[in-house]
């Protein structure tokens, strides 16, 4: 048992002081010292320095640790181009991006005060790095393949990946199922995957509208996506319409990745299913996507969290840099509310999305803490100083343990 206090403890929008907090791997209980003490009288005892804050660890929930070797490879500005720059340089991307390249990114993510990341992996070579880090891991094993004489082939290679993810037997690592796009995985794949979703209960995620020519190629099999898929696939339509793609994830409460290009009647349903959007500002602005249109997720009670994406589409992996390109972003937004509803987005709505019992500094919550060096006493826009002044993170504490320290 460990009682630690900090100067000022945040608590959703609430920031309060003159409480400790005792954990072991949960949180047992936040009370005044001398009460806990008391009712701990062995626990190691942590007392932080003036203005320190202590708050709930972030919650990264989609990134893509097998290209963390990109930093000028790619094509930024257009999202066709950037695909094509991707299919070009995937074999350099993938050979050069080793387990200390991997490692690197997961550990710089744990030094930015992310405590659980969702990993979707295309190929299984970040496995053995998500199964050692020290983070709380979702492993979304991605389904991808369009052609259907391919698809056994493909179905067999995913349950493989799959078997294996199930094989981490070690605390804060899940196992999860990634369907890729509606443009490029075949309905049947689809199937066949989300009845495994369904039987064993994973969680799952998806990418959904995230361009112009995704919208042009699943409405009318047209557009950007015509010569792409037609000179590499040998396909002259879509295998499905982001209807139809929808209509699988019924009752799956999944987290659909972008959606910048989605349509009032695709909204409908995402808010009838409870689905939840992630927003990737960094991403979406690098590929010439647009800006997710946060307002009319509002307005359809619609949830939505913050993700970085991978190295492939963003310069880091930083949730904090994340959320200030979205302050920024969404001039129109009311810039205290929209700053808090940013911070739950990293935390306790990421948690609730992944399913997760963290995300939220409360009584029987995993101890996934961090501590931040303020300057001075906080005030009510505390939110907002957070996502601008970028403080130093002091401590990490993941599932009660001290993972990182200055």
């Amino acid at each position: 048992m460990q009682i630690i206090t900090p100067h000022y403890i945040l608590m959703n929008d609430r920031v309060s002081t003159n409480l400790s907090v005792a954990f072991d791997k949960t949180i047992e209980a936040i009370a005044p010292f001398d009460e806990l003490i008391e009712t701990f009288p062995h626990a190691k005892v942590t007392t932080l320095r003036e203005n320190s804050l202590l708050m709930p660890g972030l919650i990264n929930a989609h990134v893509h640790i097998e290209f963390s070797a990109n930093k000028t490879s790619l094509s930024y500005g257009d999202f066709m181009s950037w695909l094509y720059s991707v299919i070009e340089n995937r074999e350099d991307l993938i050979g050069d991006c080793d387990k200390e390249c991997m490692g690197k990114a997961i550990d710089n993510m744990l030094a930015c005060g992310i405590t659980t990341f969702g990993a979707i992996s295309s190929h299984a070579m970040d496995l053995e790095v998500c199964a050692n880090a020290k983070q709380n891991v979702v492993f979304f094993n991605e389904l991808i393949g369009s052609q259907a004489v391919m698809a056994d082939t493909l179905f067999g290679d995913f349950l493989s990946r799959l078997d294996a993810s199930k094989s981490i037997k070690r605390e804060g690592f899940y196992p999860a199922v990634a369907i890729h796009s509606p443009y490029s995985v075949h309905p049947v794949l689809i199937k066949k995957a989300l009845e495994i979703v369904k039987n064993e209960e994973l969680k799952l995620t998806a990418h959904f509208m995230e361009s112009e020519a995704e919208r042009n190629w699943l409405d009318s099999s047209e557009g950007d996506f015509k010569d792409f898929f037609k000179q590499l696939l040998k396909q002259d339509k879509a295998v499905s319409d982001s209807k139809e793609f929808l209509e699988h994830f019924n009752g799956h409460n999944a987290l659909l990745t972008h959606v910048t290009n989605a349509n009032i009647d695709e909204l409908k349903v995402i808010s009838e299913n409870k689905h939840t959007v992630i927003h990737c500002p960094i991403s979406n602005r690098l590929l010439g996507n647009p800006t997710l249109n946060i307002k009319e997720l509002n307005d359809n009670n619609i949830d939505w969290i913050v993700a970085t994406d991978g190295l492939s589409s963003n310069y880091k992996l930083d949730l904090f840099e994340e959320m200030k390109m979205s302050l920024f972003m969404h001039s129109n937004a009311p810039l205290l509310k929209f700053a808090q509803d940013l911070i739950k987005g990293v935390t306790i709505n990421a948690a609730k999305a992944l399913g997760l019992n963290t995300g939220e500094i409360a009584v029987g919550k995993n101890a996934d803490m961090i501590i931040l060096d303020l300057d001075k006493e906080p005030t009510e826009e505390l939110a907002i100083h957070l996502i601008l002044h970028r403080y130093n993170i002091s401590k990490v504490y993941i599932n009660g343990k001290l993972e990182k320290e200055d």
